[in-house]
């Protein structure tokens, strides 16, 4: 699910003075690629610098280290609790996944239990995840009860979790080690503060997991999580004892059980020690303010240590985790030589996976065909990396499919073959490229048969000069574009380091692509989760390219899982500004990143739509996208102005940066590009934008708003974006329009407010409308209320509740976190002046007709429009003795009263009932105050 450290910064694309551009010398980053640009821990700006809590985790902190001691990056952070989170929110949401990790548990504890009192420590972690799934299976409970089931799971686990301290972590329970009843306990706490969403903390219990048990961990309870987070780190035990059982195969059967159970335990005691280190040395990432800890050093098992003679001269260089050095090395730097000897070293360790892997697949295919006829085979890996053979077209036959070369390794074509240009030698080199035409139908079945790389490459040549030679000849197009020859493209694809022989693939399957949607669904077909695209988007020289093939394929997002594309698609997005050229082709990959973040952000389900979009803001992505919203195509800017409100949406806090940084005229001139088209993402992201906490930045920005575009006026661009927007679009712009509106008198009359208000009253029309206009009118109204807390919830209701004198439900600690914030003495002025500017203007443009909307759809009980409703006549009514006479007060009183009495009836829900009594409070100080 999670991808891997490693995985997300291959050196190829991810070099050093690209990722470190503008960054200090003593910055930390995660080994992943991050933008250029403001990173999330960048985005808050907080008058008081206090921190800012979003969902329980710190978005942004104010603790100021010396300045000789660097702290790690807060985008790391958060992409590294995004990473881990991802498994813990997947109990929250798969029902199959919670049982299987119930019945993991249940089984490592309950099969080595034995008779014997356990001082309730059974009890205690039952009852935790019982209540735990209480929870998660019912969203719907009351806040005092989710409260309680929070409190009661963390202290019970706790208690067990407690068991692993230094003076019992070697002790047992009824025979369980306390290791496994603390790690299980850990599991569980890590879903308990994701269920709070402190996602921080989650993330530290998740990895003290592999620090209780790395072994139960890593085999047993997250083998998925430890294969893509921790394995890349150690990889280099995997290669020594694989090569270690190897030397033992040739042993008599006696002396080799004996040492292979030697070997067996020294490996696991290995990883578990190298696997319990990362675990440590990734929470201390996560503790506030945290100054970098050194990078854990793995070394490798002594062969003497289990009986072993055998002596490598690659044991010397090869002692300790390559992967750390690696990665580690392309973020802060390396030199030239130790480069070098570095990609020597990997490519031999990739040789030995790739050979292992291949003996293993042999084994199991002569064993399933011991009884039929025998095939040929690739005889060894070492093949990929040998010379050419004497025969230019060997008469060899293929029996595997490309999955052969899956662990090879991929460093860059310019240190392994010489090559300092790519895109300019592959053309050249094709057109000094001595063979004869007649030579395509070898070039065809050698692509199709050979198990030789290199042969296959001569192939990719010959093919991509009869293409070009051919001028689209339609006799060279049917022999090129079948299954067989386009998968065997492909297979080059993924196991070739050769740039240009990669190029010359990416532009002739372009050519294909764009001849037939068959041979798009072959390729699709061939690669169903896009790992071939993967590898290349991650090459340094390719990766623009590869991402308009992709483009051209038009993946949809469950093609997509992998958590390497958001990164791999902002690079895209990044640095490609220029059009791309594919022999006939040209595309922009801008074009190609904006369509893969759609899919992204909108292709999943909502929660890991969300993820993703929360991926997209910890990595810096905001500012490439507002780039985008102000340059480049109608279709493309307005792709941007989408995913800008689904991060927005995601991560609330990010909505201050974008409202103070966005260029506003940008927003009208694309409303005004947009012509017939509808304006549905631009009005998406407005919205998004006006639920500001503090009334000063939301002044700011409607006025910047206001001047408009090119000398047009902005409220005139708005009005015709009413007329022709769609029936869900029009209670939003309404709402976007008069507060527009609101910025001059609101005693004063316009057509803007006028069409604005109407619209509202419309939509506010059950009866008419249907669950989705409803709620956008919902939103509206919402909209209108002018309090937001900094997450940019609506907290108008919080606010009447506590002008009501009615606390019970802000006992709530999470609660509290959000409402606190908006309840600052600084802002209550300009509040309160906005919302009298409102209500004044709403109350006199609507009159009677928008009372009785108001009222009505509360009688409907429509859930959400009606509780929208009732607020709403809430904060107004504490204004309606500026609005009308003695008259309208009867009016507005004999039009709400009824609804409002019903509202506080005992059967209702407390907290209408407080709003329906302050409401009619109100109503009646206002006819006193008017009498």
């Amino acid at each position: 699910m999670a991808s891997s450290l490693h995985q997300l910064l291959k050196e190829e694309g991810f070099e050093k003075d690209k990722l470190l551009k503008n960054q200090p010398d003593d910055s930390t980053a995660l080994p992943i690629y991050i933008c250029h640009g403001r990173k999330s821990s960048e985005i808050t700006e907080h008058k008081d610098e206090k921190t800012v809590i979003r969902n329980g985790s710190s978005v942004f902190s104010s603790f100021k280290p010396k300045s000789d001691e660097p702290v790690i990056d807060e985008a790391a952070i958060k992409a590294v609790i995004s990473i881990l989170g991802g498994y813990t929110g997947r109990y929250l949401k798969d029902e199959s996944y919670r049982a299987m990790v119930k019945d993991k548990c249940t089984s490592c504890l309950l099969s080595r239990r034995k008779a014997g009192s356990d001082g309730g420590i059974f009890m205690n972690m039952e009852l935790g995840i019982e209540s735990i799934d209480k929870l998660v299976e019912d969203r719907g409970n009351k806040k005092e009860l989710r409260m309680k089931l929070l409190r009661n799971s963390i202290r019970l686990l706790s208690i067990v979790a407690s068991l692993n301290c230094e003076k019992s972590r070697n002790g047992s329970t009824c025979g369980v080690p306390h290791s496994h009843l603390s790690a299980c306990a850990q599991l569980y706490l890590s879903i308990v503060y994701k269920l709070e969403k402190n996602h921080r903390l989650s993330a530290r219990h998740l990895l003290q997991v592999f620090c209780d048990s790395a072994f139960l961990a890593r085999t047993h309870l997250l083998p998925d999580l430890w294969d893509h987070f921790f394995l890349p780190h150690l990889l280099h035990l995997k290669v020594w004892y694989h090569k270690e059982l190897e030397h033992l195969s040739n042993l008599g059967n006696a002396l080799k059980e004996t040492k292979m159970k030697a070997l067996s335990k020294l490996y696991n005691d290995q990883m578990d020690m190298g696997t319990a280190m990362f675990a440590m040395y990734y929470k201390e990432w996560l503790k506030i303010g945290a100054k970098v800890p050194p990078v854990p050093t793995v070394p490798l098992p002594s062969s003497s240590s289990y009986g072993s003679s055998r002596r490598r001269s690659s044991e010397s260089h090869a002692s300790v985790s390559s992967i750390n050095r690696n990665l580690y090395q392309t973020v802060f730097g390396a030199t030239t030589e130790w480069q070098s000897m570095e990609l020597d070293r990997r490519i031999r360790t990739s040789i030995d996976i790739c050979r292992l892997e291949a003996e293993e697949n042999e084994f199991k295919y002569e064993n399933y065909n011991q009884n039929k006829k025998k095939t040929h085979r690739r005889s060894s890996s070492s093949h990929i990396h040998n010379t050419p053979k004497t025969e230019l077209w060997p008469e060899t036959q293929k029996s595997g499919h490309f999955r052969f070369f899956s662990c090879q390794s991929r460093p860059k074509g310019c240190l392994v073959n010489g090559k300092i240009d790519v895109r300019n030698n592959s053309m050249r080199k094709l057109e000094h490229l001595d063979l004869p035409l007649s030579d395509l139908s070898k070039a065809i079945a050698t692509l199709c048969s050979s198990d030789v790389l290199s042969d296959c490459e001569i192939a990719i040549r010959v093919m991509t000069k009869a293409w070009l030679d051919s001028h689209g000849d339609s006799t060279i197009e049917a022999a090129l574009t079948k299954a067989p020859i386009i998968e065997g493209v492909l297979e080059v694809l993924f196991a070739s380091n050769d740039d240009a022989v990669m190029e010359l693939a990416i532009l002739i399957l372009a050519e294909f692509i764009t001849r037939s949607k068959v041979n798009r669904q072959i390729i699709l077909n061939s690669d169903p989760q896009l790992e071939i695209f993967l590898k290349l988007l991650k090459n340094s020289s390719l990766f623009l390219k590869a991402a308009v093939l992709l483009y051209l394929l038009r993946p949809k997002a469950n093609q997509m899982i992998s958590t390497e594309w958001i990164p791999l698609s902002l690079r895209v997005l990044e640095f490609g500004e220029h059009l791309q050229t594919l022999y006939t082709i040209r595309c922009s990959p801008q074009v190609a990143a904006l369509y893969f973040l759609d899919q992204l952000l909108t292709g999943f389900n909502e929660d890991r739509n969300l993820e993703n979009a929360c991926q997209v803001v910890s990595l810096g992505g905001l500012n490439l996208l507002m780039r985008n919203v102000e340059f480049g195509g109608v279709l493309e800017r307005n792709k941007a102005a989408l995913i800008i409100s689904c991060c927005i949406r995601a991560d609330g806090s990010c909505r201050h940066y974008v409202a103070d940084k966005l260029n506003k005229a940008a927003l009208i001139e694309l409303m005004v590009g947009n012509c017939k088209d509808s304006n549905g993402s631009v009005i998406a992201l407005l919205t998004e934008l006006l639920c500001l906490n503090r009334r000063t930045q939301m002044m700011k920005f409607l006025n910047e708003l206001l001047r408009g575009w090119g000398g047009l006026n902005a409220m005139h661009i708005l009005l015709a974006c009413l007329h022709k927007a769609l029936p869900e679009e029009r209670p939003l712009v309404a709402a976007l329009l008069l507060q527009l509106d609101l910025l001059g008198d609101p005693f004063r009359c316009s057509v803007y407010r006028e069409e604005a208000v109407e619209v509202i009253i419309e939509t506010l029309d059950c009866e008419k409308c249907n669950e989705k206009i409803q709620q956008q009118s919902a939103k509206a109204l919402t909209m209108l209320g002018g309090r937001f807390s900094y997450m940019g919830e609506a907290t108008t209701e919080s606010w009447l509740l506590k002008q009501a004198g009615f606390h019970e439900n802000l006992e709530d600690s999470f609660q509290k976190k959000e409402i606190g914030d908006n309840f600052l003495d600084e802002g209550e002025e300009e509040i309160e002046n906005w919302q009298k500017k409102a209500a004044i203007a709403l109350l006199n443009s609507g009159n009677k007709r928008f009372l009785a909307a108001l009222s009505n759809s509360m009688a409907k009980d429509i859930p959400s429009l009606a509780r929208a409703s009732l607020v709403t006549i809430a904060w107004m009514s504490c204004f309606m003795h500026l609005a009308g006479d003695k008259d309208f007060q009867a009016m507005a009183s004999s039009i709400l009263t009824p609804r409002l009495l019903e509202s506080s009836n005992p059967n209702r829900v407390l907290e209408e009932r407080v709003l329906a009594t302050f409401s009619l409070q109100q109503i009646r100080k206002s006819s006193e105050y008017i009498a």
